[in-house]
């Protein structure tokens, strides 16, 4: 009887202490955010994921009325940034932009990743999509893309497309092409898009796949012609040039996308504020507009959404790495 009394009293201790505990994480869930919030950007400053980034940092900042503070932490192809993310604690003061390179190429290429890119991240929600473009030089004699893969069959091998670098999102999207238009294109890659797209301006290489914000400038100026853009309807600034999915190569046509995302095991009240948070930025016309300047477009669509775009991205990078036989490691 005492030992049954013993028991009972180190029970209800526990319930005691347990009590104040899980009522202090609820409060601290229902206080979030209660200081500033760190954003990670897992490349340098200046890019796409960059303006994107700190775009939404801003916004976010008077959504949730707490700073959220940009980290640019470039290195490996977003893989340093991204691992930084992935092992900090779930509790919504670390976040991320996740891209198609970290979070879709890196993990059909890498084979030693310090993260698993579905298992050690909680999605909260895609932020925008992005257009991807292939533009020539305007030396090579073809007006549109069916001229440019009709000149690419009679020659095989004659025209190179530079990249940003091995397994980056150009040389994937470039290897996908040669794919879906049975053509054979050398591949030169290069240090970053900007060494890429000024071999391109000089005619040192004919072809690059690219983001569309920083090749539109030089399309509408008139030093790239621009054959086609990866994106669900033709670009309001190149209403002349179609779709991959017009030019009957479907596969070509995703776009590019930057999302948010938290590591594994965020809480769901926290994960609700900061998804109901990009749902009420993502509808601010100011967002809105700079997206378009962009050629991009805001998404926000559910945790559930981005996890699935994120798997069917990884599933399609595996694909072609294996076709082409592109790995890093």
């Amino acid at each position: 009887m005492q030992r049954r009394h013993a028991i009972l009293g180190l029970t209800l201790t526990a319930a005691a202490l347990a009590a104040p505990l899980t009522a202090g994480i609820a409060h601290a869930q229902d206080a979030y955010p209660a200081k500033p919030i760190r954003l990670v950007v897992p490349f340098p400053p200046g890019g796409t994921t960059d303006i994107v980034g700190r775009l939404f940092a801003d916004k976010l900042s008077q959504a949730l009325g707490q700073t959220v503070v940009v980290e640019n932490k470039a290195g490996a192809g977003g893989s340093i940034g991204s691992a930084q993310v992935a092992g900090s604690e779930p509790d919504g003061y670390t976040l991320g932009i996740a891209t198609v390179s970290t979070h879709g190429i890196n993990p059909a290429i890498y084979h030693n990743l310090p993260f698993d890119a579905e298992k050690d991240f909680t999605p909260i929600s895609n932020l925008a999509a992005v257009p991807n473009i292939m533009v020539i030089n305007p030396k090579v004699p073809a007006k549109n893309i069916a001229d440019f893969i009709a000149l690419a069959k009679k020659e095989p091998g004659k025209f190179a497309y530079a990249s940003a670098g091995n397994g980056s999102v150009s040389h994937m999207m470039g290897e996908l092409f040669k794919m879906a238009s049975g053509t054979d294109l050398m591949h030169v890659p290069y240090r970053g898009v900007g060494p890429a797209l000024n071999d391109t301006l000089a005619g040192q290489v004919d072809v690059l796949y690219d983001n569309l914000p920083s090749s539109l400038p030089h399309v509408q100026a008139g030093k790239l012609v621009a054959l086609a853009v990866a994106s669900p309807k033709r670009v309001a600034a190149l209403p002349d040039v179609p779709t991959f999915a017009e030019a009957g190569l479907q596969a070509v046509n995703d776009s590019s996308w930057f999302g948010l995302i938290g590591p594994a095991k965020l809480p769901q009240p926290v994960l609700e504020k900061l998804h109901a948070a990009v749902v009420k930025v993502s509808a601010d016309p100011a967002v809105v507009q700079r997206l378009e300047s962009l050629g991009a477009a805001p998404v926000a669509n559910t945790p559930e959404e981005y996890a699935k775009q994120i798997s069917t991205e990884i599933a399609k990078n595996k694909r072609i790495a294996k076709e082409a036989n592109v790995k890093i490691d």
